[in-house]
């Protein structure tokens, strides 16, 4: 695997042009899934792994890797099918997820593609399989689902989204938003509603929408309808996250900034692209803040204050 990754340099150059490149990858029979390269740290083959006692099913153990314990999750487990065997023949993807690093034990990796976000589409209405899945594409004439990874990591450690009781009886926030709301989105339904649990201790009212484009298309209609000069006479704040299907947080983020009714809407991109995030692409795409899922605190402090600039 190694070269596999080549420098996250050149990755920043996808910014706000829509695109993201899959690293894909299999874990039993023929149907391949893809991750977010910007997510990933390196591929590997499977390392000599440790078992935990009381560790949670889908964690087949702990690997040392490069002088740091990482927990290797059996991603066919966590999705609901059967264990992925011989794993000393299988590969560990290492990646970043909300400012922590787990492996990802795969049954294959196979090659890096660059797309189109346009091309990522949400996954099909229902339960079943897809429950598991936050957007699907056709690569080859073939579905690639990309999986909830942060659903995933929510049941085998759950997030806590408690703001703190400071920060909740301060009470300015509701003042300064008055009747209008904090907008969100998120392709994650367990991230969306992370968000909304955390904010509505404080009072805040909120609207959801399931990707950027969904987004647009909603504050466009909100700043047409309800608003004589500019959006923020109805909505206080937008929350982001950056990887989304047709469209990613940092062309929401552009699109919103280059159109004059939408442009003094504060922008907050709330992403697990911790590890590899830097301040030329919030400047890139004129994002006002970027926050690490997923501390509440930091959340609602970033909200606080950018709610209270307008």
């Amino acid at each position: 695997m190694a070269g596999i990754l080549d420098s996250v340099n050149q990755r920043t150059q996808l910014v706000g042009q829509n695109r993201l490149e899959l690293l894909l990858f299999r874990l039993k029979g023929r149907q391949r899934f893809g991750i977010n390269v910007f997510k990933v740290r390196e591929v590997l083959q499977c390392p000599p792994l440790t078992a935990m006692p009381k560790s949670n099913s889908y964690v087949r153990g702990v690997a040392h890797i490069r002088g740091q314990t990482i927990s290797v999750i059996d991603m066919s487990l966590a999705v609901g099918g059967p264990p992925i065997e011989d794993i000393k023949n299988c590969f560990v993807i290492i990646a970043e997820y909300n400012r922590s690093v787990q492996g990802f034990l795969v049954g294959a990796v196979e090659r890096i593609v660059n797309m189109n976000w346009e091309r990522i589409m949400p996954p099909p209405s229902g339960a079943g399989r897809y429950s598991y899945v936050t957007a699907v594409t056709e690569i080859e004439e073939e579905l690639v689902e990309i999986l909830d990874v942060e659903k995933i990591l929510n049941e085998i450690c759950p997030i806590n989204t408690e703001v703190s009781e400071e920060i909740v009886a301060d009470g300015e926030m509701q003042k300064d938003l008055g009747e209008r709301i904090v907008f969100i989105a998120d392709d994650s339904a367990v991230a969306r509603n992370q968000v909304k649990r955390a904010l509505e201790p404080l009072g805040v009212q909120t609207e959801l929408a399931k990707n950027g484009k969904e987004a647009l298309i909603r504050l466009k209609e909100i700043a047409e309808v309800d608003c004589q000069n500019d959006i923020t006479e109805r909505v206080g704040l937008l929350i982001s996250d950056v990887e989304m299907p047709e469209m990613d947080g940092y062309t929401l983020t552009a699109e919103i900034k280059a159109d004059p009714k939408l442009a003094p809407l504060h922008v907050i991109l709330h992403t697990s692209l911790s590890g590899v995030f830097n301040q030329a692409m919030i400047e890139k795409v004129g994002a006002d803040d970027f926050i690490a899922k997923f501390n509440p605190d930091e959340l609602a402090s970033a909200v606080k204050k950018w709610v209270h600039c307008d």
